[in-house]
C-alpha cells in the first residue's frame, strides 16, 4: 500500500511528510502543551541542524542540533518516568535533540538548551521533552567559545 503523502506551507517552506514521519508528544513541548504533532525536517543539505515543526500550528517551529556537534560529552540521565512514557528500553533506537537559539545578527552568541532535551523513540514515533535538574546541563549553553572560534567543550 503507498502511504498518503501530505503537504504543509510553514514558516520555513512547503514540506511534504506521511503518517509515518509525524511525531506524537502526548504531552507537547513545554510552554505548548497543546501541540502534540511534530515532523522533523532537515534545515540545509549537510546541516546539522533540523526544525521540529508543529503540524497543529504551522507558525510553530523549533530549530534542534544533536547536542554532541557541540557538547561531546552530554549524556545526561534518562529519567525512569520518561523512559517509561517513551517506551524505551537499552535497545530502542532513538534520537536526542537540543533546542537551538541564535539571538537576530549574532550567530556567535548560539545557545543549546541541554536542560531541556528533546527526546524521540524512533520505533513508536513518540517524543517528549525532559526536564533535567542538575546544574550540570544549563539552559542557555553557549555553543561557541566567547571569542566566537571553535566549538565549545
Amino acid at each position: 500500500m503507498i502511504e498518503e503523502r501530505k503537504e504543509l506551507k510553514t514558516r520555513v517552506g512547503v514540506i511534504e511528510f506521511g503518517s509515518d514521519d509525524v511525531l506524537n508528544f502526548p504531552d507537547g513541548l513545554l510552554g505548548f502543551p497543546d501541540q502534540k504533532r511534530f515532523v522533523l525536517v532537515q534545515h540545509k543539505e549537510n546541516s546539522p541542524f533540523r526544525w521540529l515543526l508543529s503540524i497543529d500550528d504551522t507558525n510553530l517551529a523549533f530549530l534542534v542540533v544533536d547536542p554532541a556537534e557541540y557538547v561531546t560529552d552530554y549524556a545526561p540521565p534518562m529519567p525512569k518516568r520518561a523512559s517509561d512514557a517513551l517506551r524505551l528500553d537499552h535497545t530502542t533506537p532513538m534520537l536526542v535533540y537540543t533546542i537551538v537559539t541564535i539571538p537576530s545578527g549574532h550567530p556567535e552568541d548560539m545557545t543549546l538548551n541541554l536542560a531541556g532535551p528533546v527526546v524521540v523513540n524512533c520505533e513508536a514515533g513518540l517524543g517528549r521533552q525532559i526536564v533535567l535538574d542538575d546544574e550540570a546541563y544549563p539552559v542557555r549553553h553557549r555553543a561557541f567559545a566567547q571569542s566566537g572560534e571553535g566549538k565549545a567543550a
